[in-house]
């Protein structure tokens, strides 16, 4: 699989080391992310986003889609590159992650690990809970919009002919 799936909760230590998942250090390593991960404070969310070199080329995709010298392009630029940090991942599996990151998603004992596909994010893990809790909410209420209004859109009935 290449994409970053699922959600893990993993303990950081007193010195700010963490462990990746498994699953997600595969994905990075078939990502060819060269022994660290790209990881900036989300824009949106008291988490962390991060990822390999798929990440780093969809912001790159991103920016050159705003015209050079834009405030538009300058801004995401400070906003994304200004704050990422290179994690080394050591021979273990751990990252230590800065304080100034750390303290972005209030992350303390604990931090819950969430694939979203492209990357990842890192979440205090009360915070995530309310996230999932929001975003399922918000799902349900819009999921028409997906063409998921019915089971057969959802392909739960397995009869394509068949109506609610």
């Amino acid at each position: 699989m290449d994409r970053f799936v699922s959600t893990y909760t993993n303990k950081i230590d007193a010195k700010g080391r963490v462990s990746i998942p498994a699953p997600f250090r595969a994905v990075l390593e078939r990502d060819g992310y060269a022994g660290g991960i790209y990881c900036y404070p989300s824009l949106d969310a008291p988490a962390l986003d991060a990822g390999g070199e798929r990440l780093a080329k969809k912001i790159d995709g991103l920016l050159s889609g705003l015209p050079d010298y834009s405030d538009e392009r300058d801004e995401l630029s400070v906003a994304l590159y200004g704050d990422v940090q290179v994690l080394s991942i050591d021979g273990d599996g751990r990252i230590v992650l800065p304080e100034a990151l750390r303290r972005h998603a209030g992350l303390d004992g604990q931090v819950t690990f969430v694939g979203l596909g492209d990357k990842f994010q890192m979440w205090e893990p009360a915070a995530f809970d309310k996230r999932r809790a929001l975003a399922r909410s918000k799902v349900q209420s819009t999921r028409r919009l997906f063409g998921a209004g019915s089971r057969h859109a959802l392909g739960d009935d397995g009869d394509e002919g068949a109506r609610e």
